[in-house]
């Protein structure tokens, strides 16, 4: 179990300001739970990755790791990184290149200030590697493993110190696409078949979405919203979660009406439109429209029903196999859309659009 209470960590940059990296963030891991914190870069997720760690010392708030209290600026705890109960995997991986898969994974046994026998040592290591589907490499040098064969030598050297607790600093950026698609799910099955704690760190969506339990958004040093995968992509409480997860569509306009039941009606450049409201939504209040492209449906002859149906023109049209990635040039905006396979349009042609009013979402626009 992870759980942070309003946690600050502040820099000092090079002027000489301070600047609040982590600000007030409150959020917990339950126990054997996959919990990702997913934003850009400076958006404080590793700031906030490295305070429960113990490699950066927080300004304010607790935390709490596998029921104890690591760091805590009332009581001023503040439990040292080599006595916490975690296992950490950089972003680089750390390894090193002079030693065996066997001397790398041993490591942190050797340099800890827990004495253990070398044939405790062995038999950890063995274990460590059998999780991670290495075992018979412990003699081979780690210059000669494969890039997926590096990550899993990372891990092991987390796991072999049985920590309750792992955390994972951005552990794929490095691995080609197709290897680092293989090495999500790879990793997901350890976790699950392990049942450990699990604090993930990324800027990618995709890797959010296929692994986590439940994702916390950061921006600018805070969680701006948090919620399972489906949560998150498809009720985007900000107009930032809903441009930052995924592809969207962004429609500027003006709230006219509410019609009770979450729906309501917003003018926009491209007329009214039909919508879900985000609560607290007033007439008047400046929105916008949020629609994934998947969810638009391109019609080559106009509806019977014209609700949310806009004459465009196809502005581009690109196969890509499994789909056929359409802009639709509607005058004032123009959309992108994700088509069937199937569909055969040309640059030019006239088409109908039409934005089902259950997938359209009107947020507050940001400031």
């Amino acid at each position: 179990m992870i759980e942070v209470k309003e946690l600050v960590k502040t820099f000092i940059d090079g002027t000489g300001t301070q600047v609040k990296a982590v600000d007030h963030v409150s959020f917990k891991v339950e126990e054997g739970r996959f919990y990702t914190l997913l934003g850009p870069s400076g958006c404080g997720k590793t700031t906030t990755l490295r305070c429960i760690a113990g490699l950066e010392k927080p300004n304010e708030g607790e935390i709490n790791v596998s029921e104890g209290t690591v760091y805590s600026s009332v009581s001023g705890a503040f439990i040292p990184a080599y006595k916490r109960e975690i296992g950490m995997v950089f972003q680089s991986y750390a390894i090193w290149p002079h030693l065996t898969v066997m001397e790398n994974v041993a490591f942190p046994m050797r340099v800890s200030k827990e004495k253990i026998s070398n044939e405790e040592i062995r038999k950890r290591v063995g274990e460590a590697l059998d999780q991670v589907e290495m075992g018979g490499l412990e003699d081979r040098m780690a210059t000669q493993l494969s890039g997926g064969q590096q990550q899993r030598l990372a891990l092991a050297r987390a796991l072999v110190r049985r920590p309750k607790v792992l955390l994972l600093d951005e552990p794929l950026s490095n691995l080609d696409a197709k290897l680092r698609e293989r090495m999500r799910m790879e990793l997901r099955e350890l976790q699950r078949r392990l049942q450990i704690t699990t604090l993930y760190v990324t800027h990618d969506q995709l890797e959010a979405l296929s692994m986590s339990n439940t994702i916390a958004v950061m921006s600018s040093g805070v969680i701006v919203q948090q919620g399972g995968p489906r949560e998150i992509y498809d009720h985007p409480k900000t107009q930032f979660v809903a441009q930052f997860i995924g592809s969207t569509n962004q429609i500027s306009g003006q709230l006219t009406a509410s019609a009770g039941e979450g729906l309501g009606k917003v003018q926009t450049p491209i007329g009214e439109l039909s919508c879900s409201l985000l609560n607290g939504l007033s007439p008047g209040a400046s929105v916008v429209v949020v629609v994934r492209p998947e969810s638009i449906v391109v019609h080559r002859e106009k509806p019977a029903e014209s609700t949310n149906v806009i004459e465009g023109k196809i502005a581009t049209a690109m196969f890509l196999g499994e789909y056929v990635d359409c802009s639709i040039d509607l005058g004032k905006v123009t959309l992108q859309t994700h088509q069937s396979h199937a569909l055969q349009v040309r640059r030019g042609q006239p088409v109908w659009v039409e934005l089902p009013a259950g997938e359209c979402l009107a947020l507050p626009a940001d400031a």
